[in-house]
């Protein structure tokens, strides 16, 4: 049986991203698998794996929308902004209050700009940061545009506080965590991160690894695959006939008749429904960038 597709994966506490996929590599005998976004070792939730052809499209959902539950822990910083690290400054908290709180999270939301941890994959003259850092240096970085669409204040209990945030593509919510709590006036650090959306991919359709495990002795792994067009949902589709279709399939360009903006993915379908193609428009012409099915 030929698997292809994505696994909405559960990541649990304590385990990497890329032990994540080994263990899909395992249980599926599929190397061809990969992560679409790491997600830190402490932290859990929402995983998509792509398997076998969906790599291919991988890509595209690195670049969808986060969203997480945190915990921000205020009065102590830690090294690594999170729990897993090692206290190195404590600050006297002032009071709080949950109107005062929302007030200051508002003022985050929006396009803004933040400077990567020195514990990240960030990658500096080659070498990962978190190399550098557990060598106790520490380097200059450059902040990077991100996005925070919605930051909303779920409880304040003592000193911690727990929220939700719906963000871009390469945010660090550690870092937003350790931002917070310099704006509130303390120091603080994230103990706690869940991540409960990647785009469509959602916590109540995710599986865990062992639910994944049982499903493939059961021998009814192929449904939990996500088709392939999971990944482009939010992009327009166009409808090829069949003399279309064969010239997408062939790696031609066709002519659409519509006005798609240029730079933006297409997903092109065959009659019978089947994503032949990922297209760009570029002079009135539907130009194939992948294509899955082949002639």
């Amino acid at each position: 049986m030929a698997m292809d597709g994505i696994l909405n994966i559960l990541k649990p506490p304590g385990m990497t991203s890329h032990d994540v996929v080994s263990c899909i590599r395992r249980l599926t005998g599929i190397k061809q698998c990969g992560h679409t976004g790491t997600l830190d070792p402490g932290a859990a939730g929402i995983l998509p794996v792509c398997v076998g052809n969906a790599t291919r499209v991988s890509e595209y959902v690195l670049e969808m929308d986060k969203t997480y539950r945190a915990q921000l822990s205020l009065g102590s910083a830690t090294d690594t902004e999170d729990a897993s690290g090692r206290v190195i400054s404590k600050m006297e908290i002032p009071p709080l209050n949950e109107s005062d709180i929302s007030h200051i999270l508002q003022q985050f939301v929006g396009r803004t700009s933040q400077v990567p941890p020195m514990y990240s994959a960030v990658r500096r003259d080659g070498v990962r940061l978190y190399e550098l850092a557990r060598r106790g240096e520490t380097v200059s970085r450059e902040p990077r545009q991100i996005t925070i669409y919605r930051l909303k204040l779920l409880a304040l209990a003592g000193n911690k506080l727990f929220f939700d945030v719906v963000c871009s593509r390469g945010t660090y919510i550690r870092t937003l965590c350790t931002d917070i709590a310099v704006r509130l006036g303390t120091c603080g650090h994230m103990s706690f991160l869940l991540r409960t959306a990647v785009g469509p991919f959602v916590l109540n359709n995710s599986y865990t690894l062992e639910e994944i495990a049982g499903l493939q002795d059961d021998g009814c792994l192929d449904t939990a695959f996500l088709p392939l067009d999971t990944a482009l949902h939010q992009y327009p589709s166009f409808l090829a006939t069949p003399a279309q279709a064969v010239s997408i399939i062939h790696g031609r360009a066709i002519t659409s008749g519509a006005d798609y903006p240029e730079g933006l993915p297409i997903r092109v379908y065959s009659t019978d429904g089947i994503m032949l193609a990922v297209a760009y428009q570029s002079e009135g012409m539907l130009k194939p960038k992948k294509v899955f099915i082949t002639g």
